[in-house]
């Protein structure tokens, strides 16, 4: 009788291991989630540099008359003493456009959900339990 109990044992060591390496917060999922952490972090990274060259544009268009100048010519405004001459059909204006960075969502990890970790470890126990009968019929059999 106490050998049958291998196969229960064999189950709960089984839907351990399941569990802490492919579970909801196993080692898988674990590192899928460090790996989006650092994809996350990288994204904050590249939106402060983007924000540092908004605030330097915004600092020198509002300090600096020759960049505001400069500026509204590239919007196509002018100073009273010019005339603007646009010609059309030459293509679509090309403006430096200041990036506005990327939309990042985070990833939901992978993993292998309890039911099935359970459905795995309850199959093996019954396996082991079934091998074990056949042997020991066999067994008295011979």
């Amino acid at each position: 009788m106490t050998k049958y109990l291998f196969a229960v044992w064999a189950g709960v060591f089984l839907y351990a291991l399941l569990s802490i390496l492919f579970g909801a917060t196993g080692l898988s999922a674990q590192h899928q989630l460090e790996r989006e952490q650092q994809r996350q972090e990288e994204n904050i990274a590249q939106l402060l540099q983007i924000n540092r060259e908004l605030e330097d544009s915004m600092n020198s268009l509002l300090y600096d008359r020759d960049a505001l100048a400069i500026h509204a010519r590239e919007q196509g405004y002018a100073s009273g003493q010019e005339r603007i001459i646009r010609i059309v059909g030459l293509g679509v204006n090309q403006r430096d456009m200041t990036s506005i960075g990327e939309l990042v969502f985070a990833a939901e990890p992978h993993y292998v959900s309890n039911k099935t970790i359970r459905i795995i470890a309850f199959c093996s126990v019954i396996s082991i339990l079934i091998c074990m009968v056949i042997f020991d019929i066999l067994k008295r059999k011979y």
